[in-house]
C-alpha cells in the first residue's frame, strides 16, 4: 500500500482528509481494517430467518391494513372492479370451454346450420372474452401503481416524521439500505401481488363452481381426488418454498450493500482520486459482487427443487384429468350413449375436470411469486416495525423536551429557584451535560453548563475529535446526552443563531 500513496504535501493532506470525513457514511473509503460495512455487520444482533410463518402473515395483513384504509378508497374500489371484471370473464370462458362439446355433436351429425350458428357464437365470446383479459390486466396494472403511490407515501411520513430518517440511516444500524427497501422492495412487492390479484380474488368462486359441476359429472370421486392432489402439491411446494424466501431476503440484502457501495464511490470520487483509492475499491466492490452472485447461486439452487415441484404437479394434473373422466365410463354410468353422445359429454366432462385441476394449477404454480411477495413482505414490514418505534421514540422525546422547556420558562419547576428561571430569548439550554458517541462510547464532553440566547453568535473552536460536530449534534436534537440536562426552544428559529466550527 505503501508504494500507492503519492508524496503530498502536509496542506494537501489535511485537505484531503477534511474532505474525506465530511461523510459520515464515506468511512469505509479509508477504513484501515478493511470493509467497515463488513465490521459494522458482524455486530449486528442475530435475528430470525424469514419464512411463511405467523410473523409473515402480521406483516402481510399490516400491509393490506395500509393499501386499504377504507371501504371508499380508491383501492377498495379498483379491487371490486377487477373482482366483477374477473367473474364475467370466468362465465365467458366457461361458455367458450363448452364449444368444442357442441362442435362434436354438430359435426357427428353433419347440421351445416348448427355449424355456422355455433361459429359466430364461438366468435363473439372469444372477442369478449379477450375484451375482458385485456381490462383485467390494465386494472391490475393500475392497482400497482395505487398501491405503490400509497404504501410508499405510508413510509415517507414515517421516514420523514422529525429526525427519523436520521437515526435510521446513522445511529440505527439494525436495518440495511432503508432506501431500498423503500423504493425498489416495494415496486417488486407491489407488481409481484398485482400480478396474481385477479387469480387469487376469483379462485374461490371458479373453485367452488367447477367443484359443483365435477361432481355432478364424476361423482364425489373426482373432487376428492383433485382436491387430495391440491393439499399434497400445497404441502410440498410450502416445504421447497420455505429456505427460498430467507435467501431471497439476503440476496435483496446483499444487491442494496453492492448499489450502496458504487454509490459511495460516484459521491467520494474525487476524494478517492486524491488517495488513489481506486485499487482498493476495485477490490472492495469485487468482493460484494462475488458474494452478492454466490447468494443468487444459492437461492436458484433452492428454486430448481421448486420448478421441478411445480412442473411435476402441472403434468399430473393433465393425467388426473383424464382418470377423473374414466372413472364414471368403465363404471358403466355412460353405457347407454351413443358413440357421438358420449364424445360430447366426455368433451363437456373433461373441461369441467380439466378446468378445475388448472385452477389447483393455477395456484400451486403462483409459488414462486408468493415466496418472492413474502421476501419483501419481510423487509418491508420489518421496516415499518423499526420507523413505527423510532416515531415513537421522537415523539416521547419530543413532548418531553417541550414540557421540559415550558416548565423552565413559566417557572413551574419546583427545583429552580427564581433567580435560576430561564429569560425568555434563550434558545439552547445545557446544565451537566455528558457526551459520548452513541456507536462507541468514547466519552467526549462531561458536566458542560451553556445557555444560548437568540441572535447571538456562537464559534466553537477546537482540535479535530474533540467534539465540536458532536455537540452542535446534541444542540440539534440528532443525539442524546448520556447524562444532564439539555433543550432547545420549540419556537427558535436556526437561522436566529449561528455557529461555527472551524476544523
Amino acid at each position: 500500500m505503501a508504494g500507492d500513496l503519492p508524496c503530498l504535501p502536509p496542506c494537501c493532506v489535511r485537505m484531503l482528509c477534511f474532505c474525506w470525513r465530511r461523510s459520515s457514511r464515506a468511512l469505509e473509503l479509508y477504513c484501515p481494517h478493511g470493509d467497515l460495512s463488513a465490521v459494522m455487520n458482524s455486530q449486528e444482533r442475530p435475528q430470525s430467518r424469514p419464512q411463511l410463518d405467523l410473523k409473515f402473515l402480521q406483516r402481510f395483513l399490516r400491509i393490506q391494513a395500509v393499501l386499504f384504509p377504507k371501504w371508499s378508497s380508491q383501492n377498495v374500489l379498483m379491487f371490486l372492479t377487477l373482482l366483477c371484471v374477473t367473474l364475467l370473464e370466468q362465465l365467458v370462458i366457461y361458455q367458450v370451454g363448452l364449444i368444442p362439446s357442441q362442435y362434436y355433436g354438430v359435426l357427428g351429425n353433419k347440421d351445416l346450420s348448427g355449424f355456422k350458428t355455433l361459429t359466430a357464437i364461438a366468435l363473439v365470446l372469444i372477442v369478449v372474452n379477450s375484451t375482458l383479459k385485456s381490462f383485467d390486466q390494465f386494472i391490475s396494472n393500475l392497482m400497482y401503481v395505487s398501491w405503490r403511490k400509497t404504501l410508499t407515501e405510508d413510509l415517507h411520513c414515517q421516514y420523514f416524521e422529525g429526525q427519523v430518517y436520521y437515526t435510521l440511516n446513522v445511529l440505527h444500524e439494525d436495518i440495511d439500505n432503508p432506501d431500498q427497501r423503500i423504493s425498489q422492495d416495494v415496486e417488486r412487492f407491489c407488481r409481484q401481488l398485482s400480478s396474481m390479484a385477479s387469480k387469487l380474488i376469483i379462485s374461490p368462486f371458479t373453485l367452488a363452481y367447477y367443484t359443483y359441476q365435477c361432481f355432478h359429472s364424476t361423482g364425489w370421486l373426482g373432487p376428492v381426488s383433485i382436491f387430495g392432489y391440491f393439499v399434497i402439491g400445497t404441502v410440498v411446494n410450502k416445504m421447497l418454498m420455505s429456505p427460498i424466501v430467507s435467501k431471497l431476503v439476503q440476496q435483496e440484502k446483499l444487491e442494496g450493500d453492492f448499489r450502496f457501495k458504487h454509490m459511495q464511490i460516484r459521491v467520494n470520487a474525487e476524494p478517492a482520486a486524491f488517495y488513489r483509492a481506486g485499487r482498493v475499491e476495485h477490490m472492495r466492490t469485487d468482493r460484494r459482487l462475488q458474494s452478492l452472485l454466490q447468494t443468487q447461486r444459492e437461492l436458484m439452487g433452492k428454486e430448481l427443487w421448486l420448478y421441478i415441484g411445480i412442473n411435476t404437479f402441472d403434468y399430473l394434473g393433465s393425467i388426473l384429468s383424464y382418470v377423473v373422466i374414466a372413472i364414471p365410463i368403465f363404471s358403466g354410468v355412460y353405457g347407454d350413449l351413443t358413440p357421438t353422445e358420449l364424445s360430447s359429454l366426455v368433451s363437456k366432462n373433461a373441461f369441467v375436470s380439466i378446468y378445475l385441476i388448472s385452477c389447483f394449477s393455477q395456484l400451486i404454480d403462483l409459488s414462486t411469486t408468493v415466496s418472492d411477495v413474502a421476501g419483501y413482505t419481510h423487509r418491508i414490514g420489518e421496516l415499518q416495525e423499526t420507523l413505527l418505534n423510532l416515531s415513537r421514540q421522537w415523539k416521547d422525546h419530543y413532548l418531553e423536551a417541550k414540557t421540559s422547556w415550558d416548565l423552565d420558562k413559566w417557572g413551574l419547576d419546583s427545583s429552580r429557584s427564581e433567580e435560576e428561571m430561564v429569560p425568555e430569548d434563550t434558545a439552547f439550554l445545557l446544565e451537566r451535560v455528558t457526551l459520548a458517541v452513541p456507536s462507541s462510547g468514547k466519552l467526549l464532553i462531561k458536566d458542560l453548563n451553556l445557555k444560548i440566547s437568540q441572535g447571538n453568535n456562537l464559534l466553537i473552536v477546537g482540535n479535530t475529535g474533540t467534539g465540536k460536530t458532536s455537540f452542535l449534534r446534541v444542540l440539534s436534537g440528532l443525539w442524546e446526552s448520556t447524562q444532564g440536562k439539555g433543550c432547545d426552544s420549540p419556537k427558535h428559529c436556526p437561522g436566529h443563531t449561528s455557529w461555527g466550527c472551524p476544523r
